[in-house]
């Protein structure tokens, strides 16, 4: 697949969530089979008034091909945090937010609150196309609710003013993430336009990576929540996809070195501090299913260091399996 002149180099997409997709937990996830990874999201007009923290959200996948994302409603101050965002993070395409249900987004005019106006998002898409030199992808639902589904309408829009491809969560704005996502209207939009399609939402495993790449058509699928704390869905989708067999989840001890791994690389980013507090829901994902882990979590939630998480990986790998 190709998103305007890069080649991908696969099928495999981490999807970009806000408070999760740090540049620790995508660079891992790259490494175990993610093509595509995309920063969180990060407001144009905070790039624009040069705000610190949302600038150093954008920093670049050291694997595969990153994506900047940034938000916004004003198609210049788009075009303006759109160069910005390239400049800090030296990313390999832009990617516009259209689908961000959260109210604190969609109360400004924001994310989803752009499919009410597939005009003004299109006058969006063309501003930043012709402000930057690398392709413009965008990130969106089916819409807004049930009654007002025009994904299929939007998509042609973002196509026509040059979006270079557009990934569809199944879902609409008022589900949030709840209920089923429908694939059926991702299939539609791959039928109505000539731009790959990446379809998000409900993809939980291997199997559900090839049944959605069969009932939609799409060129690529975007794994978002079904990646917290296993990293190696990415292999496991990766190996399904090409036919061959899909790997086993490595043994405990393995997982727990990888999110030790995860949490060193957060240390480099942005600190001790910061990352022992975030390592916290990263660490008790990562313990999902894990029998008798309990005594374990409940230490997690109050990591306040590196030694914490040391002490508590050590304990586990000895207690638990």
């Amino acid at each position: 697949m190709r998103i305007g002149t890069l080649e991908t180099g696969g099928l495999t997409a981490l999807a970009p969530m806000a408070g999760v997709t740090d540049l620790a937990f995508r660079t891992i996830c790259a490494r175990m089979g993610a093509a595509v990874t995309v920063t969180e999201m990060v407001s144009s007009r905070a790039l624009v008034y040069q705000d610190k923290k949302s600038i150093g959200l954008l920093k670049k996948t050291p694997v595969g091909l990153c994506g900047a994302q940034i938000f916004g409603n004003d198609p210049e101050i788009m075009a303006q945090g759109a160069k910005l965002a390239l400049a800090h993070s030296g990313c390999d395409f832009l990617d516009l937010n259209m689908g961000c249900p959260m109210p604190k987004i969609v109360n400004n005019g924001d994310g989803s609150a752009l499919m009410k106006d597939p005009a003004l998002a299109g006058r969006i898409v063309r501003a930043v196309v012709d402000a930057v030199e690398v392709p413009v992808t965008v990130k969106t639902r089916l819409g807004w609710d049930r009654g007002s589904i025009n994904v299929v309408e939007l998509a042609k829009v973002l196509q026509d003013n040059g979006a270079a491809a557009i990934a569809v969560h199944g879902r609409t704005k008022s589900m949030l993430y709840s209920g089923r996502a429908d694939w059926d209207t991702i299939h539609a939009v791959k039928e109505a336009v000539s731009i790959p399609v990446i379809a998000n939402g409900d993809i939980f495993g291997p199997n559900e990576a090839v049944s959605c790449l069969r009932r939609t058509g799409a060129d690529l699928v975007m794994v978002g929540r079904s990646a917290f704390g296993n990293p190696w869905v990415f292999r496991q989708v990766c190996a399904a996809l090409a036919g061959q067999p899909v790997p086993e989840l490595p043994p405990l001890d393995q997982r727990v070195d990888t999110a030790v791994e995860q949490f060193e690389l957060a240390r480099e980013d942005k600190g001790e501090h910061i990352a022992c507090l975030e390592a916290r829901k990263h660490f008790a994902w990562y313990l999902r299913g894990v029998a008798h882990s309990s005594y374990y979590k409940e230490q997690i939630s109050a990591i306040q260091s590196m030694e914490d998480i040391y002490r508590i990986a050590a304990g586990i790998k000895r207690d638990l399996r």
